[in-house]
């Protein structure tokens, strides 16, 4: 019975990234050998045990055979007798094919890498370990994240593994991707530091059509060049992806709100384009449907809407009257959820910087509308009760303070 550390530790300390959770394979043992030294088994799909003292993840050395459809289309074979190396080749890229020996003093000891993984490190490349990539198709977005974490380091995908990613899209097997999994990808890419690679790469595999359809029609779609340079739709959506990976590291409330932003543009009429007028109604529909299909949690979907609705109210924010100002903070349910107005300015900061040559722009609106929030926050109906002022004169006397403090509060730049 032996020990090794393996996956995205040994993976992450060759790249110089801070660790992560630490995952271990166990060489020679069985379940009841795990739970004689003190391990709770916890795996459903193959034997996973949690360690008594760490509480860290300890896997079987296992073997899994493909025998249906999806990712859970797998028997498992976790006897004794599987090797290191057999485990190993059962895994995804060569980068998290790398094991490493733990030697008695807790020190890192040798590394176990029989599918250059090391190598591919050294030259930036995410390659796929063996023919198997193909039989799970989860591995078609696992690519793609792992592109969004890794390609401002430098990686690429290798044209082999890209190949293979393009036979899974074309065998159908995307379908069989139930939304949970494929919405924890996504979350995971849109919180990585370059969600647009994600985006990129499940197009050059033509998976972008099949798991985000709403995104991938966006991309061949004209807007008007004096807004947009950069004039393709899909391409700004990849620049505004970056750009609130940027704002907000790490949050991917904000960036699934901001890759939402614009889905309406894709339903302009061909006639109409490159105008969108509208389009920030007409997407609602369509962030609703891709919310609907993912099961993406309400939180991601209620800033999506309303930065879909609501950005270019917020981009003209220096133009509305102060009662309109008021309206919109009242339909994003801005006085029983203040922290949603942070988030919408700075999605649509993310979108007016997403753009060619804009990405170091002043946007000015963010701050506005954040200070113009807090001034009416500031208001209570504490504040205009009195003996003549009760029950239902109540609400239009409060809206009426609220429009008068954000009046008061408005900037130089503001006019009403």
């Amino acid at each position: 019975m032996k020990t090794y550390l393996v996956g995205g530790a040994v993976r992450d300390r060759l790249l110089g990234l801070p660790p992560g959770d630490r995952d271990w394979v166990v060489v020679g043992a069985t379940q009841a050998e795990m739970e004689a030294q003190g391990f709770r088994a916890v795996g459903r799909d193959f034997p996973v045990f949690l360690h008594p003292r760490t509480g860290e993840e300890h896997a079987l050395a296992r073997t899994e055979r493909k025998s249906g459809r999806g990712y859970r289309g797998f028997v498992v074979d976790a006897d004794p007798s599987v090797t290191l190396e057999e485990d190993l080749q059962r895994r995804d890229f060569t980068i998290n094919a790398i094991a490493q020996e733990v030697r008695d003093d807790g020190s890192p000891g040798a590394l176990v890498d029989p599918y250059g993984g090391v190598a591919d490190i050294e030259a930036r490349v995410l390659r796929h370990v063996g023919p198997a990539f193909v039989e799970d198709p989860l591995r078609v977005l696992r690519a793609a994240r792992f592109m969004a974490r890794f390609a401002p380091l430098g990686f690429t995908v290798a044209p082999e593994t890209l190949a293979l990613m393009q036979r899974i899209g074309d065998s159908g097997e995307l379908d069989a991707l139930v939304p949970e999994r494929v919405w924890q990808e996504l979350r995971k890419a849109l919180a990585s530091p370059r969600p647009s690679a994600f985006l990129s790469t499940l197009r050059a595999c033509g998976a972008l059509a099949v798991v985000l359809p709403e995104v991938d029609a966006l991309y061949g779609v004209p807007q008007r060049a004096e807004y947009h340079p950069e004039v393709d739709t899909g391409a700004h959506q990849e620049m505004v992806s970056d750009m609130a990976a940027r704002l907000a590291p790490g949050d991917s409330v904000i960036g699934f709100a901001a890759l939402a932003h614009d889905l309406g543009k894709a339903l302009t009429p061909a006639d109409v384009l490159p105008r969108h007028i509208g389009h920030e109604h007409a997407g609602v529909k369509p962030v609703l449907a891709l919310c609907e299909r993912l099961k993406v949690p309400a939180e991601h979907r209620d800033l999506a809407v309303m930065a879909c609705r609501e950005h270019l109210n917020v981009h003209r924010l220096f133009e509305l009257r102060d009662a309109t100002v008021l309206e919109l903070l009242v339909r994003c349910d801005a006085f029983r959820k203040p922290e949603r107005i942070a988030q919408l300015a700075l999605v649509c900061e993310a979108d007016k910087r997403g753009r060619l040559g804009s990405a170091d722009a002043d946007y000015p609106q963010g701050p506005e509308l954040v200070r113009l929030h807090h001034a009416a926050l500031a208001v209570s109906a504490r504040d205009v009760a009195g003996p003549d002022i009760a029950g239902p004169t109540i609400g239009e006397a409060l809206k009426k303070a609220r429009i008068a403090a954000i009046g008061k509060a408005r900037g130089p730049a503001s006019r009403t």
